[in-house]
């Protein structure tokens, strides 16, 4: 599992950040939808300026208009979008055209009736793709979904995996065999309370990652 990055997600509260962002995660995830228990706000999100710079910010959209993405990502100086609505390749492709070091991570929700087809179309306007589970609020549901459900995917592109990751899954983890798995993006599994991370448990997932 060395290789695998790992994001943490959903971060909400500055001295929190600091600690969590302390442990050197590979990406930090801050949520911009404000139907999310894990909104962050404007004010809030001034401590992203400050985290080390080897981490990499990630703004989390759903459905957002695309000139409040671009406000964020320039008023935040983001490394990288996470896009969990219907947004268009098109939308995708014109960030990456905007910022030329953005990365745009377009997350879908997966089922057993999931058509990877639908795939093909975001292929050459993302850097990568997140597969959750379906949840009709857009992720943090804190569930998995059956990961056999992704010897249907047949691209070549790297995906982030994600939905209900908890410390009991890294044995299972380890033993996919899929060299387009690029990261594991934590979230509700590892909180105290929405938006409240338990930094030692953290800790404790990303040195199981380098095992």
């Amino acid at each position: 599992m060395k290789d695998l990055k790992v994001k943490v997600c959903g971060m909400k509260l500055a001295a929190n950040i600091a600690a969590v962002a302390a442990l050197r995660p590979n990406y930090l995830g801050f949520i911009f939808y404000d139907q999310s228990p894990r909104f962050i706000s404007d004010v809030s999100a001034e401590l992203i300026k400050y985290i080390p710079a080897e981490i990499k910010t990630v703004g989390v959209f759903v459905d957002e208009d695309i000139e409040t993405v671009k406000k964020k990502v320039n008023q935040y100086q983001l490394k990288a979008v996470q896009l969990h609505g219907k947004e268009a390749p098109e939308y995708c492709r014109e960030l990456k055209t905007d910022f030329n070091n953005l990365e745009v991570i377009k997350a879908f929700g997966v089922d057993e009736d999931f058509d990877f087809a639908l795939l093909n179309a975001y292929v050459d306007s993302v850097d990568y793709f997140l597969f959750d589970t379906k949840t009709k609020a857009h992720g943090g549901s804190g569930k998995t979904f059956d990961w056999k459900i992704l010897a249907g995917y047949s691209l070549h592109k790297p995906y982030f995996l994600s939905g209900g990751i908890d410390l009991e899954h890294t044995e299972a983890i380890a033993k996919i065999n899929d060299p387009r798995l690029y990261a594991l993006d934590v979230n509700s599994r590892f909180e105290i309370k929405p938006g409240v991370k338990d930094v030692d448990k953290i800790n404790e997932f990303i040195e199981a990652t380098k095992i």
